[in-house]
């Protein structure tokens, strides 16, 4: 079963690359026994980082935007741009440190000796998927 560390509350990008992680060691170990599993290993990792791209540059002019209409801010509440392109390289050079390692050689990056099964990969996705854009304005499609 899935590890409480995983839910840990060790700020919210850690846990997020930790469950990806997780998920994408349980797609490496079981390619041998379901070959689709290895596309949607590269699916989801060029997702992800298609997604960081797409949020940095949304993050980047929402601020742009609240400082051409408000002025100043407050430097506590308000991520700098240099913090936002941090972030965004810190995630990419995850997915990229993934990419250019082997499928067979991934599982030797193990976070610990836990294994991730179905139903732990499936909520794991659940998860992850609930945090896209998409999934968070799903009301908003309905009730429009």
């Amino acid at each position: 079963t899935l590890s409480f560390h995983f839910w840990q509350a060790s700020g919210g990008e850690d846990e997020i690359q930790q469950l990806q992680k997780a998920l994408l060691d349980y797609l490496d170990e079981n390619t041998e026994t379901d070959a689709s599993l290895v596309f949607s290993r590269k699916f989801y990792i060029a997702q992800w980082f298609r997604d960081t791209t797409m949020e940095t540059e949304k993050a980047i002019k929402s601020q742009k935007d609240e400082d051409s209409s408000e002025g100043t801010h407050h430097a506590k509440d308000v991520e700098t741009t240099g913090q936002i392109m941090h972030r965004a390289e810190s995630r990419k050079k995850f997915l990229r440190s993934i990419i250019k390692t082997a499928p067979s050689q991934f599982s030797t990056l193990k976070m610990n000796s836990d294994t991730v099964d179905y139903e732990d990969a499936c909520l794991i996705v659940r998860y992850l998927a609930s945090m896209r854009p998409f999934a968070q304005s799903f009301d908003i499609y309905l009730t429009q």
